[in-house]
């Protein structure tokens, strides 16, 4: 594959201000994986950042402001709107987005939050989808959410489907008036059509539930999927929709924070406003603007597309591999995302293993992939290959060699 922009050189973040590296058997022994024994160099694997150097038109538009030795009050720029509103249209297809539609957010969860503040009181039922991203689990039961989780179940080809008579159930019996829906899905990697958002938004237009549309993922759509904005199956969706975007994910920096809301409903825009207004702390960062800024330029547009074919190949290679050599590891296909949610059951069965002794195995000779259980995967084990393939091949090999023995 010849590729303009590098996916194949390994990039050195030890001492990097990475976590993905850095923290290892330091941070969360819930969710950081342990440091590798000696002899094994890590293979980052697991927190849901990149391992590709960004889009070199990124960093030119950082260095180029930053020249100018002044960094005061600002306000966001015409450009901003103006990139975003391309990129919505050239991505996605989305027609008549205007700037006072949009509004900046420090981070999706944050913009998840103050939506929530608008919809919900303290203690209300919100309706999440599991396998859920820690994330929301986090962010919803700290700030006195009450979760009610609707299973997505895999249909015979093992596809994640919602369950549309489970959700209905659910909102009806527990009172639901909020959810949050993830598209691209996260950590199953489904990439929902246009039918299954539609009939999904017609349930919650029955029970007058408002949508909260978690779609930082919404770029990285691999091999021929399609992404459809939540906002645009039907004019009610549009307007009892958050959605919630952000380039960090695609162009891999979330380390300078910054994405965006999209509000067509007035209303709902300007409590959500209101409501992440009264911290103080959701202003962006004068080279975070920059940022999008440069990673919505045209040679942005080429380098995700390169991504993308990166990434797809990435998967090609992870599924097939584990189907080839591991056939009592499960794992569905993803559609989109650069996470692989594997499912070790029947293996942890045959092997008498347990999930536990499956991990410690991995990170002993350093593919630190990360714990499933976190994500409400009962035997699962959560991959990022966003890796160079050189890198994803030798993690494979670690896992032949040493874990699935």
């Amino acid at each position: 594959m010849h590729m303009k922009y590098d996916f194949e050189s390994i990039m050195n973040r030890s001492g990097r201000d990475a976590i993905a590296v850095d923290s290892l058997g330091k941070g969360d022994p819930s969710f950081t994986p342990r440091a590798p024994r000696e002899g094994f160099d890590a293979i980052p694997m697991w927190v849901a950042d990149m391992n590709f150097p960004t889009c070199p038109t990124i960093p030119e538009a950082i260095i180029e402001r930053t020249k100018h030795p002044a960094y005061g009050y600002f306000e966001l720029r015409e450009e901003y709107y103006r990139e975003i509103i391309d990129w919505q249209f050239r991505r996605n297809g989305v027609e008549n987005l205007k700037t006072e539609h949009i509004g900046y957010e420090n981070g999706v969860l944050g913009g998840v939050l103050s939506a929530l503040g608008v919809f919900c009181s303290k203690g209300d039922n919100v309706l999440v989808h599991s396998p859920t991203y820690i994330g929301f689990t986090g962010s919803l039961t700290n700030a006195g959410y009450h979760i009610v989780h609707s299973p997505l179940r895999q249909d015979e080809a093992g596809i994640w489907r919602m369950d549309y008579d489970h959700m209905e159930k659910t909102i009806r019996e527990k009172r639901i008036h909020a959810a949050i829906f993830c598209s691209p899905h996260n950590p199953t990697g489904r990439v929902w059509t246009k039918e299954e958002i539609l009939r999904f938004m017609e349930l919650c237009k029955k029970y007058d539930v408002y949508v909260i549309s978690d779609e930082i993922w919404s770029d990285l759509i691999l091999d021929g999927n399609h992404h459809v904005p939540t906002q645009s199956v039907s004019l009610d969706a549009a307007e009892r929709t958050v959605a919630l975007y952000a380039p960090s994910k695609t162009f891999n920096l979330a380390g300078l924070i910054g994405s965006y809301h999209i509000i067509y409903n007035s209303w709902i825009r300007e409590r959500v406003r209101k409501e992440s207004s009264l911290s103080h702390y959701n202003n962006a960062n004068v080279l975070s603007m920059y940022a999008l800024i440069g990673a919505y330029k045209p040679e942005g547009y080429e380098w995700a597309d390169e991504l993308r074919a990166v990434l797809s190949q990435n998967i090609d290679f992870a599924c097939n591999y584990i189907r080839t050599n591991f056939p009592s590891v499960k794992v569905s296909k993803p559609e989109g995302t650069y996470m692989l949610f594997v499912d070790c059951t029947e293996y942890c069965r045959k092997s008498g293993k347990t999930l536990d002794d499956v991990l410690a195995a991995a990170w002993d000779v350093g593919v630190a992939v990360q714990d499933g259980r976190p994500f409400h995967g009962p035997c699962h084990i959560r991959m990022n290959l966003a890796l160079p393939l050189s890198r994803v091949r030798e993690a494979f090999d670690r896992l032949r060699q040493y874990v699935f023995v």
